[in-house]
């Protein structure tokens, strides 16, 4: 795979997980831990992503 075709899908997974968070948001059934672990995920792909910009330049 090449590096921007993994761009694309890293930012698609982190678009995702903002639209799952913003849903989450409305839902009072989920739990602190779970809102905690998906912004924790979000921020890892965020990071991730920002790792890969920067190896590109």
């Amino acid at each position: 795979m090449s590096l921007d075709a993994h761009l694309a899908t890293l930012e698609q997974r982190h678009s995702a997980l903002d639209d799952e968070i913003a849903t989450a948001h409305t839902k009072p059934a989920i739990t602190d831990g779970e809102m905690r672990e998906l912004k924790r995920r979000k921020l890892q792909l965020k990071d991730e992503i920002e790792r890969l910009r920067a190896s590109r330049d």
